[in-house]
């Protein structure tokens, strides 16, 4: 197994780069559920962002490249539930993605709830507002 980092993820579906762009598809093409990659919540919370704030990417198609990473047998991913009930519930609310993995994740760590200061995130169920 290969960990993946951002940068790869994001000249991937940007593709803004024509080098780095194909280098990233080939790698990614090279992957097998034998011998796949690795993604970290960081790196899939970052792809996010940076696909969000930099390429000004919408939210239909950020759901879209989620659900083809979650689909992927040539992909593991670092705690597959919290991604995936994350994307159900970014698909159905106003909250970032980022504060949808962020509650998720400790929801499946046994918090209670998650404290925030964003009002939009304070919104999800198992999120408060301080």
């Amino acid at each position: 197994m290969t960990g993946i980092d951002t940068n790869i993820l994001v000249r991937f579906f940007a593709e803004d780069d024509p080098d780095q762009s194909r280098r990233a598809d080939r790698f990614l093409q090279s992957l097998s559920p034998e011998s796949p990659g690795f993604l970290s919540l960081v790196s899939i919370a970052e792809l996010v962002w940076v696909l969000r704030s930099r390429y000004g990417i919408k939210k239909r198609q950020l759901i879209q490249y989620l659900e083809m990473l979650l689909n992927s047998s040539e992909l593991v991913l670092e705690s597959q539930v919290s991604v995936n009930q994350a994307l159900g519930r970014f698909k159905s609310g106003k909250a970032d993605f980022a504060d949808c993995l962020i509650e998720r994740s400790g929801a499946l760590a046994g918090c209670t709830d998650t404290v925030t200061f964003d009002e939009d995130a304070s919104k999800l169920s198992g999120m408060r507002l301080l």
